[in-house]
């Protein structure tokens, strides 16, 4: 019997679509998702709700709002909640996305939404994505993967994502932009495990890349 029950994690930079293969693979293994990324998001809306201007935020202040965020455990995830209360639409939207890598870059909140993500496993098999996955929350999981695909890619992706078109060549460049921007100041915390499978989705289907991982886990998960 394993100290704990089976984890998978998938790391990798913004807009790789980590959150949604994550959700995938957990449900094809009858395990439950748990998006570290939708701590960090509530945590920015909780702050964002408290006021000032995000330049006056002190970790100490968004630390204090993260008190206002929990984890509500559901049949295949965990909801992060703010006041009790599942908050997706505003979690998603535009407001908290320009904020959240800023957030994200607090050490002692990384610390904190670290923590609640290894509360989550302590009872459940899950399959665990976000920052910090497989090199600090679960350095010894039996399967680390890090998803990975091209800028213009994941630009693309993220523009049909929120408008259910094929994007405009000036959207898709500035998005591109941004995107990389946002990579080169994730770069400094978010670095893949040594030890992890690196999954290039540039090229192939989300069905193809889930069908991947999942069969990985499958070879790794104990009998």
């Amino acid at each position: 019997m394993p100290d704990r029950p089976f984890v998978v994690t998938i790391d990798g930079p913004a807009a790789s679509g980590k959150s949604s293969t994550a959700r995938m693979v957990a449900e094809a293994l009858g395990a439950r998702h748990v998006d570290s990324g939708s701590l960090y998001r509530a945590v920015t809306a909780a702050r964002i709700r408290e006021g000032d201007e995000p330049q006056l935020w002190t970790e100490e202040s968004v630390l204090h709002a993260a008190r206002r965020v929990s984890w509500q455990p559901g049949e295949t995830t965990f909801l992060a909640c703010i006041d009790g209360r599942p908050e997706e639409a505003e979690i998603r939207g535009d407001a908290v996305t320009a904020l959240v890598s800023q957030v994200a870059q607090m050490r002692h909140l990384r610390l904190w939404v670290n923590d609640r993500v290894r509360e989550a496993a302590t009872a459940h098999e899950v399959v665990a994505d976000g920052r910090d996955m497989g090199t600090v929350v679960f350095p010894d999981a039996p399967l680390k993967v890090w998803l990975v695909a091209l800028p213009s890619v994941r630009a693309r992706r993220r523009i049909l994502q929120r408008t259910g078109r094929e994007p405009m060549p000036e959207e898709l460049e500035a998005e591109t932009e941004e995107l990389e921007a946002r990579d080169l100041r994730d770069s400094e915390q978010t670095q893949p495990a040594p030890d992890a499978v690196w999954v290039d989705t540039s090229g192939i289907t989300q069905a193809e890349q889930v069908a991947r991982i999942v069969a990985l886990a499958l070879e790794r998960r104990p009998n």
